[in-house]
């Protein structure tokens, strides 16, 4: 049965029952305080409320070291409640992280401060990952767990043994996302996952009654977790609990009774200590009610101190486990440290051009999905950081290769993690994995479901990680399944996204050099759309050289005279191969451009693009999927609306076979031959 054990002590009893505690906590709320005030924005209340919990877990439980952000042993803290910033904000500074000065605390919210709105990966040192989208955090947790169980399971727990804890609020947990978070890691029996739920009964609107009506605590543990309670006030409830969910053989819940805005005499137990600053008046009395007499942001130098001792609590294990690290061998070590700082192996380059060439003589007829699967059985074997995954999908989407094993309570070695029905899951989960080091997630859906990942796919993108979507069933090709299943509007959708590579590979070998700019990428998430339908080699002349890395490039030049310009990804490659067939046989020299990614050749040098789309030849556009991505190389790079134009979908698409779609919905080379003519 879950712990319900619940007490509440008053501010009385605190500061004379836990005098030193209380003031540590209180100079976490006075931060929290007078740095909302100062920015006139931001949310002081779970700072306020979560600041015993917080104090009890940096001093006693949380194994860290300020000098030493990037320790790689370090215990992972993820304040999944974003919007409760400063809390964060106020325990780095406090304990020492060097970045975090109080000039920085000073400028909460501003231009050109590290203290954003909500905590950001790699603005930070010790933040580990962006929250503030609310269940993302609690979500990222799984897979910085997962990561810490593959890791200690490769290379031993003298050298990997560490937890990962969470502050999650209600409003995370009511997030869709939680649910799916939530039910992965109970599966999966991630013991050193432990969420330290504010339960302050608070959201925006009110109470929370006013929205839900979830018995928290009942529903984790259906989900397979241990469940505790603890008054959230209280330190030494607060250690208790934490104390015991250490010894747990599954993931913790701690339900955390506290009270947002703690201390506030107006707006202590309400909305208005969420989202809003106190205001002064406000302020003084509830420092006058802590004990608290020292003005904004002023910090007295024993608890500066004391705090400056939780900072440096962990130096010892530190300096202990870099012995344990210097003691493996020489190629062990470096294999550690390349895994866990993103480098790739020197083998992956050579065993992909082996692969290129193998193909470009063979020329199968495979469908890209397929041909990702036959990247994947070169490319796991040289790099044992892979873990592979899908969302119920793995036979369609092609992501388990024989040599991974599958990641579960029972083999920690396995690679392959079934994700079930749990698209948005999955995808956080990777972007844990990424942030926690060592780890090169890869993880597949069906496109049109990149729907259900939107958010982590975005935040993919916002903190820069190279986190690996394998989109399979890209297109109206996919066939019978339907309008459902068939993107139309999602390419557009990825390549909107700043900082995302969208990849939509025409043939096996396109595939594999996206896999390799993929999975060489540093801080730069990939989309791979990859097709249903079998596709033929398009490049049959093999070159090590990426071309895909061009983002688009020439792949068949005009005989003659060059009066067209076709350009395509993916699927319809082969059919710009077709048209161009026909139109030189009218006598129309046509060139025939291949467009895996449009965000690399927008990034090219200009020269370069205006070799690839001169000024003048009629520029026509084949996809499955709508037009406007497109329009940026219709219309610009020199391109005109009365010679330029799009043969692909304007319209959801139907059910019926990949062909038959093809011809209805005029995606032909028959079609795309005569817009070409229609605009000489």
């Amino acid at each position: 049965m879950p712990d319900r054990r619940m007490s509440h002590l008053d501010i009385a009893t605190l500061r004379e029952q836990h005098a030193d505690h209380w003031m540590k906590a209180c100079a976490l709320r006075a931060l929290a305080m007078d740095a909302v005030q100062a920015a006139n924005s931001g949310h002081p209340g779970m700072p306020m409320g979560m600041a015993d919990v917080a104090t009890v877990l940096f001093e006693k439980h949380l194994k860290f070291d300020a000098s030493a952000p990037d320790w790689a042993d370090r215990d992972r803290f993820i304040l999944s409640a974003g919007h409760g910033s400063m809390l964060i904000y106020a325990l780095l500074h406090l304990t020492g992280y060097a970045d975090m000065t109080l000039d920085q605390i000073r400028n909460f919210r501003q231009w050109g401060a590290i203290t954003a709105g909500h905590p950001e990966y790699g603005h930070v040192r010790g933040v580990e990952t962006t929250t503030g989208p609310l269940g993302q955090g609690i979500s990222n947790a799984v897979g910085f767990a997962m990561a810490e169980e593959s890791l200690r399971a490769r290379f031993g727990k003298r050298i990997v043994d560490h937890y990962t804890y969470v502050i999650a609020g209600d409003g995370c947990l009511m997030e869709g996302i939680s649910h799916e978070a939530i039910g992965l890691a109970g599966m999966q029996k991630l013991n050193r996952l432990i969420v330290l739920w504010d339960n302050n009964d608070i959201s925006i609107d009110g109470k929370i009654s006013l929205s839900d009506v979830t018995d928290q605590r009942a529903r984790f543990a259906a989900a397979g977790w241990t469940v505790l309670s603890c008054d959230g006030h209280d330190p030494a409830d607060i250690d208790r609990a934490l104390t015991k969910a250490k010894r747990s053989d599954r993931p913790v819940l701690v339900d955390c009774k506290t009270h947002i805005g703690f201390g506030s005499p107006k707006k202590q137990d309400t909305a208005g200590a969420h989202g809003s600053p106190l205001g002064s008046d406000e302020i003084e009395a509830t420092k006058a009610i802590y004990g608290w007499k020292h003005a904004a942001f002023d910090i007295p130098a024993d608890i500066r101190d004391a705090w400056a001792q939780i900072g440096a609590r962990g130096g010892e294990a530190r300096s202990e486990w870099e012995s344990r690290l210097a003691g493996l061998s020489d190629a062990r070590r470096e294999e550690f440290t390349r895994q866990m700082t993103g480098g790739t192996p020197k083998r992956l380059a050579s065993v992909i051009r082996a692969l290129k060439r193998q193909n470009s003589d063979a020329q199968p007829k495979v469908a890209t999905r397929k041909a990702s699967e036959m990247v994947l059985e070169v490319v796991n074997p040289v790099m044992p950081e892979t873990i592979g995954g899908s969302a119920d999908l793995t036979g369609s989407n092609n992501t388990r290769t024989g040599d991974l094993g599958v990641f579960d309570p029972e083999n920690r070695k396995g690679r392959y993690v079934h994700y079930g029905i749990r698209e948005h899951g999955m995808a956080a989960a990777m972007n844990g994995m990424v942030l926690h080091g060592g780890v090169r997630p890869y993880g597949g859906t069906f496109l049109c479901f990149t729907d259900y990942a939107r958010g982590a796919m975005r935040l993919s993108a916002l903190m820069g990680v190279p986190t690996v979507y394998v989109m399979t069933h890209d297109s109206i090709g996919l066939g019978e399944d339907g309008p459902t299943h068939q993107p139309v509007e999602h390419l557009a959708i990825c390549r909107a996204t700043p900082n995302t590579w969208t990849f939509r590979p025409a043939d096996l070998i396109e595939t594999a050099e996206a896999w390799e700019l993929a999975l060489t990428a540093e801080k730069t998430p990939s989309v791979l759309a990859l097709s249903r339908q079998n596709l033929p080699t398009v490049r049959t002349k093999h070159t090590g050289r990426n071309l895909t890395a061009l983002g688009g490039y020439v792949l068949r030049e005009a005989e003659g005279k060059r009066g067209a310009v076709l350009m395509a990804s993916g699927s319809e490659v082969e059919i710009a191969l077709k048209a161009r067939d026909l139109l030189q046989a009218d006598g129309i020299g046509t060139r025939v451009v291949s467009m895996p990614c449009m965000e690399l050749f927008a990034a090219q040098p200009e020269d370069y693009r205006k070799k690839v789309l001169p000024a003048g030849p009629v520029r026509v556009a084949i996809e499955a999927a709508v037009r406007q991505p497109w329009d940026q190389f219709l219309l610009g790079n020199r391109g005109r609306e009365a010679k330029a134009a799009f043969v692909g979908m304007e319209s959801f698409g139907a059910s019926a076979p990949a062909d038959r779609l093809y011809k209805e919905f005029g995606i032909t080379a028959e079609a795309v031959a005569e817009r070409v003519k229609s605009l000489l």
